[in-house]
């Protein structure tokens, strides 16, 4: 078979803070009368697996699809699965709960639970949107959880205004929290582990309020890393971790860009309109809010029929 760029159907995931904006700005078939808070382009967990749109490959999930073509897709016969990327779209219009991953060494012991290392980056920003990322220095797991029983816990929590095109990176064992009315592109490892802090007295649908962790995410807290250590970049290069590169890409109308064979890579496409085009002429059509996987044996070249903004997305054990 010639192996192609490859498409994905969205998984829509309801939110008490999500809204419609998945809509409006990438024309996702969102149901109108839901909030929406999370698609997820690509996904590899027991409950969400990505299946394929596009091709001889349609309907397949893309860990079937690698188990066919193992080193057509990712470059290695022996490429361990399950796939080591989760990719989504959030639309936050209220605030999440604040909230923290762990990271591999506390799962461990724990005996529970995957490891999360996360970034954000941030599509639409309303004027005044927040985060919370990261605790403010000098704060203690004992003034923490002090502070969580007294419901004050966002004052030791350092709240980061944003603004379109800032890359966040948020590694496991972060404290954090989204603010409401920011559209984000989030690019993290495979987990959905998630310990809530405090979710701001929120009750979702029968009028329940959701569950808390306290216990674990004072156990996952990095209490040593405070907010002001981590960074936030624009250009380039966005991350560069032991479990993702992000870069970040811009190209004018009409032009091209060549994609050599050799290393898979995900495309997500924010703004602009073209194709993937092989040598013998077949195309892959994008537009924005999609994401294509180019196989590491792929060759061929994207073209660009409008100003494209792009994200790129690789694994840092592959040669670029």
């Amino acid at each position: 078979m010639q192996i192609y760029p490859l498409k994905f159907e969205p998984i829509f995931k309801h939110r008490l803070w999500g809204g419609q904006k998945l809509r409006e700005f990438f024309d996702k078939e969102i149901p109108a009368d839901d909030t929406i808070g999370e698609s997820w382009e690509l996904a590899d967990l027991p409950e969400d697996k990505s299946i394929i749109a596009n091709g001889e490959l349609t309907g397949l999930t893309l860990s079937e699809a690698i188990q066919k073509y193992p080193k057509e897709i990712t470059g290695s016969e022996n490429f361990k699965l399950p796939f080591p990327l989760l990719i989504k779209f959030l639309d936050a219009r209220d605030i999440l709960s604040v909230q923290v991953h762990p990271d591999p060494e506390t799962c461990r012991r724990r005996g529970k639970g995957d490891p999360k290392t996360e970034c954000w980056y941030i599509i639409d920003a309303e004027p005044g949107a927040f985060i919370y990322k990261g605790l403010k220095p000098s704060t203690t797991k004992e003034r923490f959880a002090e502070s969580i029983e007294q419901g004050t816990c966002e004052d030791f929590l350092e709240k980061v205004f944003v603004k379109p095109g800032e890359c966040h990176f948020l590694p496991a064992g972060t404290c954090h929290s989204i603010g409401a009315g920011l559209l984000i592109a989030e690019i993290q490892t495979p987990s959905d582990t998630t310990y809530r802090v405090y979710d701001f007295n929120r009750v979702d649908k029968d009028g329940k309020p959701r569950q808390l962790h306290i216990e674990d995410a004072l156990e996952s807290i990095h209490f040593d890393a405070s907010g002001d250590d981590l960074s936030v970049r624009t250009l380039d290069r966005l991350v560069d971790s032991d479990f993702f590169k992000v870069d970040k890409g811009h190209q004018a109308k009409d032009c091209e860009l060549l994609l050599r064979p050799g290393t898979m890579k995900v495309l997500i496409f924010l703004t602009g309109t073209g194709r993937i085009q092989a040598p013998d002429k077949t195309e892959v059509e994008f537009k924005p809010g999609d994401l294509i996987l180019v196989p590491a044996a792929y060759k061929g070249a994207v073209l660009f029929d409008r100003e494209t903004e792009y994200l790129t997305v690789t694994l840092p054990d592959t040669n670029e």
